[in-house]
């Protein structure tokens, strides 16, 4: 079985007061409380789209299932390498721009050093096992503005698609196709945005 990822957002001001130590515990036992209605036999399992705990966790944290994807990270990981192959063959501010936004979310960057984890959310010691994405809601703003500069922009993401065809399509691989790529990214665009306006953290959990 390969690496898989659960994408919470979390509400910080019930996170970010515990101590940085406990935080990912609190997380994980908010995640797996029966209460929430997750682990239920007949729980729907959301695609593309939010889900939201049922109890005492109601107001502390959400779910996003990525389209096709969730809930394995290998979609994150080539979406990643594919960005590796396209960047260079595309206009420098929408490389910026992207640069941040999958730097901070599921790529290593040029230098093979990604900005995923922020130390701030959960520390850097064995409590933070398991983290994949960790994001403060500073760190939110951030991508969320790089984000909706790179959507927004015209002609918009569809600019990237004859050099993702020209460098990165695979079509047997993992988001080996353009439109594989593109969904992905606004799925995490829809993540950022949400957590964004709640001045929420983002949490990618693996077990």
């Amino acid at each position: 079985m390969g690496l898989d990822i659960t994408v919470l957002i979390a509400d910080w001001s019930w996170l970010g007061a515990a101590p940085v130590p406990e935080r990912a515990g609190l997380l994980r036992d908010a995640w797996y409380d029966d209460a929430t209605g997750f682990w239920e036999a007949d729980a729907p399992v959301v695609d593309g789209g939010w889900t939201l705990p049922r109890g005492p966790h109601q107001d502390r944290f959400a779910r996003y299932g990525f389209t096709r994807t969730s809930p394995s990270y290998k979609p994150h990981f080539w979406a990643g390498s594919r960005w590796e192959d396209v960047r260079d063959h595309v206009d420098r501010a929408l490389r910026d721009d992207l640069d941040t936004v999958l730097r901070g979310l599921v790529w290593d960057g040029p230098e093979g050093v990604g900005l995923r984890v922020e130390p701030e959310v959960f520390g850097a010691g064995p409590d933070a096992y398991g983290v994949l994405v960790a994001r403060t809601p500073a760190g939110v703003r951030e991508l969320v503005a790089a984000w909706d500069r790179a959507a927004r922009r015209p002609p918009g993401l569809g600019v990237l698609r004859a050099p993702f065809d020209a460098h990165a399509a695979d079509p047997t691989g993992w988001v080996g196709e353009f439109g594989a790529f593109e969904l992905l990214l606004r799925d995490w665009g829809l993540v950022l945005t949400e957590a964004a306006r709640r001045g929420w953290a983002v949490v990618g959990l693996s077990e």
